[in-house]
């Protein structure tokens, strides 16, 4: 659920704030709950920031509930693209294993990252009317 308040403060002050949020909030995981290091931050990271700044940047264009939606739906595909490719980079040396992980690209890391970009888009929807000003919206 963190991207979805990522997604929401791009949406109301931009990507750049999607950004310095990814960042923060990555940092403070690595230093208190993960036990994932460096590698873990970085993820996490890449993972935030491919989808929250499309969004953001999307949004920016066409502010409206359809902008939007169009920009969780774009950020939701960059994410989806973004970490199949981090996972085949990284992944191997985050697991401690062989590039035989990227057998797990289709069947395992892709479902999963489908599943998590469209629950926090889905998500950031639903909050979309309660934290945007409707005066933000273009008629």
């Amino acid at each position: 659920p963190k991207d979805v308040v990522i997604a929401v403060g791009g949406l109301l002050f931009g990507p750049l704030t999607s950004a310095a949020v990814a960042l923060t909030v990555s940092l403070a995981e690595m230093f208190t709950i993960s036990e994932n290091g460096i590698l873990g931050f970085f993820m996490n990271v890449v993972s935030s920031c491919s989808f929250a700044c499309p969004a953001a940047l999307v949004y920016r264009k066409w502010r409206t509930f359809a902008g939007a939606a169009a920009g969780l739906l774009c950020g939701w595909g960059c994410m989806v693209a973004v970490m199949l490719f981090w996972n085949y980079l990284v992944a191997p040396v985050y697991m401690g294993c062989s590039r035989e992980v990227a057998k797990l690209l289709l069947p395992a890391f892709l479902p999963f990252n489908l599943i998590k970009g469209g629950m926090n888009a889905a998500i950031t929807l639903l909050l979309y009317r309660s934290v945007v000003r409707p005066t933000a919206e273009k008629p």
